[in-house]
């Protein structure tokens, strides 16, 4: 069930973001309330998780996730660039929250 609300989280967290960027900088309502409500959800998913899952494990998977999914929705949707780094640092992710996992997070 962790693991669940985990993703309902980075889910949460992921929209928030996007949404954020179509706030311009908060300028516009919709898009701005959209974060915040993300970001609420989020969160309180967020903590939900760690009634079964260690801290650092559960943000370490929250962040990565995260973090790896904007810069894919940048890449494929809002027109960012794709380099050589960039892939590398998004596999790096990858392959650190699968280590975690091997690792035995609980």
């Amino acid at each position: 069930m962790g693991y669940l609300l985990l993703a309902g989280a980075i889910a949460a967290e992921v929209a928030g973001t996007t949404a954020m960027k179509y706030s311009e900088g908060f300028s516009r309502p919709w898009p701005s309330l959209l974060t915040l409500l993300a970001y609420l959800i989020s969160f309180g998913l967020l903590a939900q998780t760690l009634k079964t899952l260690s801290v650092g494990t559960a943000y370490a998977i929250w962040s990565g996730v995260g973090t790896a999914a904007i810069a894919t929705i940048g890449i494929v949707f809002l027109g960012e660039g794709m380099t050589l780094v960039k892939a590398a640092g998004i596999a790096l992710i990858i392959v650190g929250v699968v280590v975690l996992n091997l690792g035995g997070a609980h």
